[in-house]
């Protein structure tokens, strides 16, 4: 729970910084954020090095500042980067920068999903139903597309904390138990 809170206090300062200087600068960071996530994904010993108490933020700043120099990033990413290596909040990076991605998206009017259907869709289907939905919403739609077997039919829209199940199975399952009250 702190975590989210630290990532959360994080993000948003970054997210003031980079909002003077515009959208450009934003996406800057967020692009570098992402490649440091990136590499901290792609290997497990180096985050968990980031985690580990006995290094000191020295030794973890001496790290940042290889990684760094390995991705070629400059300016106020890599001040930050040292901020949280000085502040022993490096195991919060990951959490950061997805906090920061969520901002991003909402400055910029996108809202990011997941629309699951039983069988797969071909991609012209796919963007016919973002064009449809973007056209509702008035928001642009980053929608990634799954296939889960066990909804039989119809499609399950899952955007942030709300879930649109216009599956088969949920309709089966409210006709079940209204037969079961007997209405």
């Amino acid at each position: 729970m702190t975590g989210n809170v630290v990532a959360r206090r994080y993000a948003r300062a970054l997210f003031a910084l980079g909002k003077k200087n515009g959208l450009p600068e934003l996406e800057n960071y967020a692009s570098g954020l992402g490649a440091i996530r990136t590499i901290l994904q792609e290997s497990p010993s180096l985050a968990q090095f980031f985690r580990n108490p006995i290094f000191s933020p020295e030794e973890k700043k001496q790290t940042v500042a290889q990684l760094i120099t390995r991705l070629k990033l400059s300016g106020v990413v890599v001040h930050f980067c040292f901020l949280l290596a000085e502040k022993d909040r490096l195991r919060e990076l990951d959490r950061i920068a997805t906090v920061f991605d969520q901002l991003l998206d909402a400055e910029k009017g996108v809202i990011r999903g997941e629309l699951l259907t039983a069988i797969p869709m071909d991609a012209a289907k796919q963007t016919a139903i973002v064009k449809q939905l973007e056209k509702k919403t008035k928001h642009t739609l980053m929608l990634s597309f799954g296939v889960s077997p066990e909804i039989l039919g119809g499609v399950v829209l899952k955007v942030g904390d709300q879930v649109m199940d216009a599956s088969l199975r949920a309709q089966l399952s409210i006709l079940k138990d209204t037969i079961k009250r007997g209405e």
